[in-house]
Protein backbone atom coordinates (compact mmCIF):
# COMPACT_ATOMS: atom_id res chain seq x y z
CA UNK A 1 0.00 0.00 0.00
CA UNK A 2 1.33 3.41 -0.90
CA UNK A 3 2.27 5.75 1.94
CA UNK A 4 -0.26 8.38 0.76
CA UNK A 5 -3.05 5.81 0.88
CA UNK A 6 -2.05 4.76 4.38
CA UNK A 7 -1.92 8.40 5.50
CA UNK A 8 -5.40 9.11 4.10
CA UNK A 9 -6.78 5.96 5.71
CA UNK A 10 -5.26 6.96 9.04
CA UNK A 11 -6.69 10.49 8.81
CA UNK A 12 -10.14 9.15 7.95
CA UNK A 13 -10.08 6.63 10.81
CA UNK A 14 -9.29 9.43 13.25
CA UNK A 15 -12.82 10.75 12.55
CA UNK A 16 -14.62 7.45 13.07
CA UNK A 17 -16.27 8.30 16.38
CA UNK A 18 -17.51 11.68 15.11
CA UNK A 19 -18.77 10.12 11.87
CA UNK A 20 -20.72 7.44 13.73
CA UNK A 21 -22.25 10.08 16.02
CA UNK A 22 -23.25 12.21 13.01
CA UNK A 23 -24.81 9.22 11.25
CA UNK A 24 -26.69 8.23 14.41
CA UNK A 25 -27.88 11.83 14.80
CA UNK A 26 -29.21 11.89 11.23
CA UNK A 27 -30.90 8.54 11.74
CA UNK A 28 -32.66 9.78 14.89
CA UNK A 29 -33.62 13.20 13.51
CA UNK A 30 -37.39 13.10 12.83
CA UNK A 31 -37.20 16.20 10.60
CA UNK A 32 -34.50 14.71 8.34
CA UNK A 33 -35.66 13.32 5.00
CA UNK A 34 -36.60 9.66 5.19
CA UNK A 35 -33.97 8.81 2.57
CA UNK A 36 -31.22 10.37 4.72
CA UNK A 37 -32.41 8.54 7.82
CA UNK A 38 -32.52 5.20 6.00
CA UNK A 39 -29.10 5.77 4.42
CA UNK A 40 -27.57 6.62 7.80
CA UNK A 41 -29.16 3.57 9.44
CA UNK A 42 -27.96 1.31 6.63
CA UNK A 43 -24.39 2.60 6.85
CA UNK A 44 -24.36 2.11 10.62
CA UNK A 45 -25.71 -1.43 10.34
CA UNK A 46 -23.27 -2.33 7.55
CA UNK A 47 -20.30 -1.04 9.54
CA UNK A 48 -21.41 -2.64 12.79
CA UNK A 49 -22.67 -6.00 11.54
CA UNK A 50 -21.34 -6.32 8.00
CA UNK A 51 -23.34 -6.23 4.81
CA UNK A 52 -26.04 -8.88 4.39
CA UNK A 53 -25.05 -12.00 2.48
CA UNK A 54 -25.86 -11.96 -1.22
CA UNK A 55 -27.61 -15.09 -2.41
CA UNK A 56 -27.75 -16.40 -5.94
CA UNK A 57 -30.12 -18.87 -7.49
CA UNK A 58 -28.66 -22.17 -8.54
CA UNK A 59 -25.81 -24.18 -7.16
CA UNK A 60 -22.11 -23.56 -7.51
CA UNK A 61 -21.94 -26.59 -9.82
CA UNK A 62 -24.03 -24.67 -12.40
CA UNK A 63 -21.49 -21.86 -12.75
CA UNK A 64 -18.35 -22.06 -14.83
CA UNK A 65 -15.46 -19.66 -15.06
CA UNK A 66 -15.11 -17.99 -18.45
CA UNK A 67 -11.68 -19.57 -18.91
CA UNK A 68 -13.28 -23.03 -18.54
CA UNK A 69 -15.82 -22.43 -21.34
CA UNK A 70 -15.26 -23.49 -24.94
CA UNK A 71 -15.04 -20.93 -27.72
CA UNK A 72 -18.50 -22.02 -28.90
CA UNK A 73 -19.98 -21.49 -25.42
CA UNK A 74 -18.40 -18.04 -25.15
CA UNK A 75 -19.66 -17.07 -28.61
CA UNK A 76 -23.15 -18.26 -27.63
CA UNK A 77 -23.08 -16.03 -24.56
CA UNK A 78 -21.67 -13.06 -26.48
CA UNK A 79 -24.28 -13.31 -29.22
CA UNK A 80 -27.20 -14.04 -26.91
CA UNK A 81 -27.96 -17.32 -28.62
CA UNK A 82 -27.89 -19.36 -25.41
CA UNK A 83 -30.84 -20.95 -23.66
CA UNK A 84 -33.56 -18.68 -22.34
CA UNK A 85 -32.88 -15.72 -24.58
CA UNK A 86 -35.81 -13.86 -26.09
CA UNK A 87 -33.90 -12.24 -28.93
CA UNK A 88 -32.81 -14.05 -32.08
CA UNK A 89 -29.15 -14.98 -32.20
CA UNK A 90 -26.64 -12.64 -33.83
CA UNK A 91 -24.42 -13.95 -36.57
CA UNK A 92 -20.89 -13.89 -35.03
CA UNK A 93 -19.44 -12.89 -38.41
CA UNK A 94 -21.33 -9.57 -38.08
CA UNK A 95 -19.53 -8.68 -34.84
CA UNK A 96 -16.45 -6.44 -34.86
Amino acid sequence: MAKATADIRSLARAHTETAVRVLAGIMREPEAPHSARVAAAQVLLDRGWGKPAQFTTGSADEFKRAMDLSDDELASIATGSGEGTDTPPIDPSQLN
